[in-house]
């Protein structure tokens, strides 16, 4: 075999990455569609208010908040603002270094995040943590972690 050809997978392999591959198409939707229909908000928008909500003071930085969402600046940008129309973040410059923003999460905003929170802890224990053993569960600790450490490896 010379180093040109892929190492192919193998047909268990193949089978892995496919209910991976699978999981990755069809999670994000349900989490989306449950998060829509019962609070009016995107996943993305609960993930920047989540993230808010576990901050000191419920502040963070733009650029941190956005690699914490695994979401780009400008499209954090755009859902900030949304969400600051309904009054539930704040931006305001960092006083550690005016070259920054801060995203606070106001009152409403910690509102409409707890109020959101058990319908969708709800989906996530229905679609994913009920569906596993404890064991697995663990595994799944193990194996996020694995691929998500490749992952920023590869970034690097």
């Amino acid at each position: 075999m010379t180093s040109s050809e892929p190492r192919w997978l193998s047909p268990v392999e193949q089978r892995a990455w496919r209910a991976l591959a699978a999981v990755l198409l069809r999670l994000p939707p349900a989490l989306d569609a449950q998060l829509q229909r019962d609070a009016r908000l995107s996943h993305f928008e609960y993930l920047v208010l989540a993230g808010l909500s576990e901050a000191p003071a419920r502040t963070l930085r733009m650029s941190d908040l956005a690699a914490l969402c695994n979401g780009s600046l400008s499209r954090l940008s755009h859902v900030v603002k949304r969400l600051e129309k309904r009054d539930w973040v704040r931006r305001s410059p960092c006083p550690e270094d005016g070259r920054y923003i801060n995203a606070t999460l106001t009152e409403d905003g910690f509102a409409k995040l707890s109020a959101s929170a058990p319908g969708h802890v709800h989906i996530v224990r229905s679609l994913v943590v009920d569906a596993l053993s404890e064991d697995q569960v663990e595994q799944l600790i193990d194996i996020g972690t694995r691929i998500t450490d490749r992952i920023d490896g590869m970034a690097s």
